[in-house]
């Protein structure tokens, strides 16, 4: 925060919390968000399990170490689920060999010095191939990854739409592929009385074996017609694939080990 090294406070401390302290508390640190507006404290598990605390203005140290300790199991076991689920999203390198997956199964990269770069990608023979020039300037060679992905995708899911809307008795939205910072999928609604709502899918969903993909492609066709998360969602979800329940763990433990654009 401005260059400024953020101070540890001892839980005991009488002093009045600051932002960007970090408390001390029986072995827990946490990193302190101060608000004139806050009127009670709160707390946050971070999605790298980090915990934020977030305190009223002028409150002192032994208050926030009372709500922690009174909140400490709930700390604890959410902490415990975000490692076990917190994402191991490895980088790729741009070289000959590298694995990729496109639904569920491995291709390897083939860089041809030769090939002139036309900003795409094409899978020969069961190869990636990629051009000299994409292989030595990662913000190409990425970009044209992802390009790829979502081209395939798009194709790949746009003969799935149909069945499953069928099956469901929804409308078949509209259908695009692209980087969704890091969700699956989401459906945006018509915009006015008439016309189709777009279903958007993340490309690296496509990474993942077929029936996962068909998951999230299930899950936001249950949003033409259920816009939330409740009972007659994930009812209507259910009857369409019974294993739903299944599927949504497999997707949480195999999708955060996939790719997600980063190179080494």
């Amino acid at each position: 925060m401005g260059g400024v090294t953020a101070s540890t406070v001892d839980s005991a401390s009488p002093v009045a919390l600051a932002e960007g302290d970090r408390l001390a508390v029986d072995g827990l640190v946490l990193d302190v968000r101060v608000s004139p507006r806050r009127k009670r404290f709160a707390l946050t598990v971070e999605l790298d399990a980090e915990v934020t605390l977030h305190a009223p203005q002028g409150r002192p140290a032994t208050d926030a170490a009372d709500f922690v300790r009174a909140h400490r199991s709930w700390l604890l076991a959410k902490q415990a689920l975000r490692e076990r689920t917190r994402p191991l999203n490895p980088p790729k390198r741009l070289a000959e060999g590298e694995v990729f997956r496109y639904l569920g199964r491995t291709y390897r990269l083939t860089v041809d010095a030769d090939r002139p770069d036309d900003g795409t990608i094409r899978l020969v023979a069961g190869r990636l191939i990629l051009s000299g020039a994409q292989a030595t300037e990662p913000t190409r060679g990425q970009s044209a990854l992802v390009g790829w992905y979502c081209r395939v995708g798009r194709e790949w899911a746009g003969g799935r739409i149909q069945p499953w809307a069928a099956r469901m008795g929804v409308a078949e939205p509209l259908v695009e592929v692209a980087d969704l910072g890091g969700r699956w999928g989401s459906y945006l609604p018509p915009e006015g009385v008439v016309g189709v709502g777009r279903m958007r899918l993340g490309w690296p969903l496509f990474q993942l074996p077929m029936h996962l993909v068909d998951y999230v492609i299930a899950h936001e066709l249950a949003h033409v017609r259920v816009p939330g998360h409740g009972t007659d969602f994930w009812r209507l979800l259910g009857r369409a694939l019974p294993e739903y329940e299944e599927r949504r763990a497999e997707l949480d433990e195999l999708g955060r080990r996939m790719w997600m654009g980063d190179i080494a």
